[in-house]
């Protein structure tokens, strides 16, 4: 990943808060037919190894977990977190020297790590309620669906069907390009113009990074 300076995330808590808060990423592993991505919700262990650890479950039909060595294999997940369009008119510098273009700020998390396949039935049931119960809740829902309320037999079957993974993570890049490089009237500016789109994650994003 091209990371200019001014761009670099090295903050931990920042780049566990992108994980957490878009967990859907980006599997990248090479197999006998080349590279192939799977995008997948994770769940992040933060207190797992130096850096953590992802777990997540494929279908049983999915071929990934089969074309990894049963030792575990280098893999990268990507992480995005929110982005936004970026139009020269929200820099209060422009009319004095028209020296700006558009340009767009985002946040990513490249999670560099080993996969072991855990098809393990106890992994499986256990991550997948985890996983149930955090995006209730965070759906906000005066009834959060819960695994009890489906037919165990039926659970079961479903649980059958998937194989868990999980993900030692050995070294994050992050990337935080959200107007650090320029002047913090600009990177305000630009931030109160996202926000008036409605673009609330970006512009918070925007105005943490000064």
């Amino acid at each position: 990943m091209y990371l200019p300076t001014p761009f670099e995330e090295h903050r931990p808590g920042e780049l566990q808060r992108v994980m957490r808060e878009h967990p859907l990423g980006a599997l990248i592993t090479l197999g006998p037919g080349g590279l192939d991505a799977n995008h997948i919700p994770f769940e992040l262990m933060e207190d797992t190894g130096l850096h953590g650890a992802l777990r997540a479950h494929v279908a049983r039909a999915n071929p990934v977990w089969r074309e990894v060595p049963a030792e575990g294999a280098d893999v990268l997940v990507v992480f995005q977190a929110s982005d936004a369009y970026i139009s020269p008119n929200w820099y209060p510098s422009k009319p004095e020297h028209h020296r700006h273009v558009p340009t767009w700020n985002y946040q990513v998390v490249h999670a560099h790590g080993r996969l072991r396949v855990m098809d393990d039935e106890r992994f499986v049931r256990g991550l997948v309620a985890r996983l149930t119960r955090e995006h209730e809740q965070r759906s906000e829902q005066p009834q959060p669906w819960t695994m009890g309320e489906s037919a165990p037999e039926f659970i079961t079957g479903l649980l059958q069907a998937i194989v868990g993974i999980e993900i030692e993570i050995t070294r994050l890049v992050g990337k935080s390009k959200l107007g650090q490089n320029r002047e913090e009237r600009d990177r305000l500016g630009a931030a109160a113009g996202v926000e008036g789109l409605g673009n609330t994650q970006t512009a918070m994003a925007m105005r943490r990074a000064g």
